[in-house]
C-alpha cells in the first residue's frame, strides 16, 4: 500500500491509467452502503453503494477505450449463464405487466420493476468491471491492496464506533453528526457496531463476503500483497473482533460456516502440517510440550471468550435458552420473526405463478394478503407494517425466495446455475500451481460460500458483496481461453 500516491501520479502522467484509479477508487469506498448524497432516491432506499459512483465512470470508460482499440476486453464463459438469467429475468418482468397487480401504498407496478431493472443493471455493472479490471497477479495484486485500504477505513470507524459506545470518551451524539455526513443512518441504538455500512448485519456481510475471504486466504497459503508479512494476519483479527462487535448471528455463523468449510476442502496440506507439527511436539523436549498445550489453552480460551461476549447480549443468548413449542414460536422469540413470515408471504406469490413469477420487483404486491396469521398477532414488525399510514414496501428478505416469487423455478434455476460457473472458474485457478492461483482460488471458494449462505438473509441484487470477488474470480480464469471483444 506504500504504493498508492506514486500510483496517484502516474494518472495524472498517464491518462491510460484512468480506468486504474477510478477502480481503485471504487474499492476504496465499498465499505460505505448507504451514502447520503444519491440524488432522485427516495428516504425507503437504503442500498446506496458510494462505490457506484467511480463504478459509474469507470464502465463507460472501458468500453469507449475498446473500441478506440486502446485496451482489449475479454469475454468470459460466466457471461453465457449471467446473459440467459438477465434475459429471463427481462421475459418474466414483462409477463408480470400482463398481470399488473393492484398497486401497493402509493407504488405501482412500473415504478417497481424499472426501479427493480435499475438495482440489477448496478449488481451487473460492478461484475462485469471487476472481471474486465483482473486479469492477471498484478491486477489481482491491485484490487487486494485497495480492498485491504477500505477495510482498514472501515475498521478504524468501527474502532471510533467502539470508544464512543463503551468508552464515554467521545459523545454519542457528535459522532452520530460525523456519521450522518456520509450516511442516511444514525449510530445504532443497542451500541452494536456498523462501522461504514448501514447497519452491522450488512457490516458482517461485507467481511463474509469481500474482505475475510481474501485475508483468510492469505493466512492459508502463506501469500501476501504487500511487503509487511504482518498485515493480513493482524487485518484477521481485527476483523474477526470487529465481526463480534456487530452481535450479528446471520454474519458470524456465515464466516464459521464459509470458513471450515474452505479450510476442509482447501486447507489438507496445511491441517497436515500442522499436525505433524502437533504431533512431533508432544514427542520432544518438556517446552516444546508445553507449547502445545498451551496452543490449545490459547483455542479454547478464545473459543470459550467469544462466547461468554456474545452471551451478554439478548440477540445471541435468545438462540439457546428459548423453551418455544413449534418452529414458528421459536422465530418470533428469536426476533425473526418478521423475516420468516415475509419469506413465508412471498412464497405464496410463486405458488401462484411457479414458472415465470410475478415479475422483479413486484413480490411485495402480494405479501401483505398472504402473511401467515400466527405473524398478524406476535411479530410487533409485522403489525407497525400493517398500519394503515405505513408507507414502507415489503421485501421478502431472502434473495432465493424473491426469485422464486419474481422469477419463477426457472429464473431460480438460471441464477443458479451462474453461480455454480463462478465456482467452476474460481477452482479452476488451482490448476495452474501457481501460488498466487491458489490465493485467488482460496478466497474465492470462501466467497462463494460467504455469498451462498449470506444470500438467505438479504435480498438485494445492488450490492457489491454478491458480485464483486466474483467478478474478480471469473476475470482472473478468463485469460485461459479468452475471446477478445471487437
Amino acid at each position: 500500500m506504500k504504493n498508492s500516491m506514486p500510483f496517484v501520479f502516474s494518472v495524472v502522467r498517464d491518462p491510460q491509467s484512468l480506468p486504474r484509479i477510478l477502480w481503485a477508487a471504487a474499492m476504496l469506498a465499498l465499505p460505505v452502503t448507504s451514502f447520503r448524497w444519491f440524488p432522485f432516491l427516495g428516504e425507503s432506499t437504503l442500498v446506496r453503494p458510494l462505490a457506484l459512483y467511480p463504478l459509474a465512470l469507470l464502465l463507460p470508460l472501458l468500453i469507449i477505450q475498446a473500441f478506440r482499440k486502446k485496451i482489449k476486453l475479454y469475454w468470459a464463459r460466466a457471461f453465457v449463464a449471467l446473459g440467459a438469467f438477465v434475459l429471463f429475468v427481462v421475459f418474466a418482468t414483462s409477463f408480470g405487466a400482463l398481470i399488473d397487480p393492484i398497486p401497493l401504498r402509493g407504488q405501482e407496478y412500473f415504478g417497481r420493476a424499472i426501479r427493480a431493472l435499475a438495482t440489477l443493471l448496478i449488481g451487473l455493472a460492478s461484475f462485469v468491471s471487476a472481471v474486465w479490471m483482473n486479469r492477471d497477479e498484478s491486477d489481482l495484486r491491485f484490487t487486494v491492496k485497495w480492498i485491504l485500504a477500505g477495510l482498514c477505513l472501515d475498521i478504524a470507524w468501527s474502532g471510533l464506533q467502539a470508544v464512543t459506545f463503551y468508552t464515554g470518551l467521545l459523545e454519542k451524539e457528535m459522532v452520530t453528526h460525523w456519521q450522518l455526513a456520509f450516511s442516511v443512518r444514525e449510530l445504532v441504538r443497542t451500541n452494536r457496531i456498523s462501522g461504514l455500512a448501514y447497519e452491522p448485519a450488512w457490516l458482517a456481510g461485507q467481511l463474509a463476503t469481500i474482505f475475510i475471504p481474501f485475508l483468510f486466504a492469505s493466512v492459508l497459503t502463506n501469500y501476501r500483497v504487500s511487503r509487511l508479512k504482518w498485515l493480513e494476519p493482524v487485518l484477521l483479527a481485527l476483523s474477526l473482533l470487529v465481526l463480534l462487535a456487530t452481535y450479528s448471528r446471520g454474519g458470524i455463523l456465515t464466516i464459521a460456516a464459509a470458513a471450515g468449510l474452505t479450510f476442509l476442502f482447501l486447507g489438507r496440506d496445511v491441517t497436515r502440517t500442522m499436525w505433524t507439527w502437533f504431533i512431533n511436539g508432544f514427542r520432544g523436549r518438556i517446552f516444546d510440550r508445553l507449547f502445545r498445550a498451551g496452543v490449545i489453552l490459547a483455542v479454547v480460551g478464545a473459543l470459550a471468550g467469544s462466547f461468554l461476549f456474545l452471551n451478554q447480549k439478548g440477540l445471541f443468548s435468545r438462540l439457546w435458552q428459548i423453551e418455544a413449542e413449534n418452529l414458528s414460536e421459536y422465530m418470533v422469540d428469536i426476533n425473526a420473526g418478521a423475516r420468516g413470515a415475509y419469506s413465508t408471504a412471498a412464497l405464496a406469490a410463486f405458488e401462484e405463478y411457479p414458472l415465470s413469477g410475478v415479475g422483479l420487483g413486484a413480490s411485495g404486491f402480494y405479501m401483505y394478503q398472504n402473511l401467515p396469521d400466527w405473524s398478524l398477532t406476535t411479530v410487533p414488525e409485522i403489525a407497525k407494517q400493517l398500519n394503515p399510514q405505513n408507507r414502507l414496501y415489503p421485501n421478502p428478505k431472502n434473495i432465493y425466495i424473491r426469485l422464486l416469487a419474481e422469477t419463477g423455478l426457472f429464473g431460480l434455476i438460471l441464477f443458479i446455475a451462474f453461480q455454480f460457473f463462478v465456482l467452476g472458474d474460481s477452482l479452476s485457478l488451482l490448476l495452474r500451481g501457481e501460488t498466487w492461483a491458489r490465493f485467488a482460488a482460496t478466497a474465492g471458494v470462501f466467497a462463494w460460500l460467504g455469498i451462498t449462505f449470506y444470500n438467505f438473509t438479504q435480498d438485494s441484487l445492488t450490492t457489491p458483496n454478491i458480485w464483486l470477488v466474483s467478478g474478480i474470480l471469473v476475470g482472473l480464469s478468463a485469460i485461459s481461453s479468452h475471446k477478445e471483444i471487437k
